[in-house]
């Protein structure tokens, strides 16, 4: 299966990651993500939907003392997960289940926090992926709302809720999280300043009671075209995407 695979960099270098050549292979999104979930020393982190780990294992890298334990469908991307986390030095659980389905083990648990990036398309409206590994990662047959409500079962009480998804679905979002969680902030993601945003973060916590809030976008890229064979990130981008650093959603 080497073959199959490439290794990847990730945090400047920090971080390597088998991902499969062809199929589904995480890029900045993931993270986007762990930068914005903010977990501290002995908390524990669960992440649904975690591939091969790309997400999950940044935010380890990030804080350490961390108990994570990611669920993943597809076997394949699970073994890639733990083959990761192994040859990283991170220790992660990874249980294979669907999260409609979680094993009586798991229902019986809490986290502090809990992050995923669900599949950005409704497959009820989109057209399947080739592969199936990129097909179950883009589009899956899960609703967003199932996730959420997975989301806000297995957290703590004021625990958060950390996601990244397309800005389209954003209202579908928040109607998941009504009643559920609360003192909701989201964070646009932009291409380009002046581009309409593409992405979105999402946080709430069990039990928040403030008011909804709307952060300014967090724009990736520096100049209005992309000029050169080469990354042009901003200089918040590049922190995060470089060096580790985090990603507040407040700002």
């Amino acid at each position: 299966m080497t073959g199959a695979l490439t290794c990847d960099k990730f945090l400047g270098g920090k971080l390597r990651l088998w991902q499969p050549r062809e199929g589904y292979r995480a890029g900045v999104d993931p993270v986007l993500l762990a930068a914005a979930v903010p977990a501290e020393t002995g908390q524990d982190v669960l992440e649904l939907g975690c591939g091969a780990g790309a997400a999950i294992l940044c935010l380890g890298a990030r804080v350490e003392g961390l108990g994570l334990t990611g669920i993943e469908l597809q076997p394949s991307y699970a073994s890639l997960a733990r083959q990761n986390a192994g040859e990283n030095g991170i220790a992660l659980e990874v249980v294979e289940a669907d999260l409609r389905a979680l094993p009586a083990v798991l229902r019986q648990r809490y986290w502090h926090h809990i992050l995923m990036n669900p599949p950005y398309f409704d497959r009820t409206a989109s057209t399947a992926a080739a592969d199936g590994g990129r097909d179950m990662a883009l589009g899956g047959d899960t609703p967003l709302a199932d996730w959420i409500d997975v989301a806000a079962r297995r957290l703590r009480p004021k625990g958060t809720l950390t996601l990244i998804q397309r800005i389209e679905r954003m209202p579908e979002a928040l109607a998941a999280c009504e009643g559920r969680l609360g003192s909701i902030v989201v964070r646009p993601l932009a291409p380009r300043e002046g581009r309409a945003p593409k992405l979105f973060l999402l946080q709430a916590r069990k039990g928040g009671r403030a008011a909804f809030h709307l952060a300014p976008p967090l724009v990736l890229h520096a100049g209005h075209t992309h000029v050169e064979d080469r990354d042009d990130y901003t200089a918040e981008a590049r922190a995060i995407l470089r060096d580790g650093k985090p990603l507040p959603l407040r700002h």
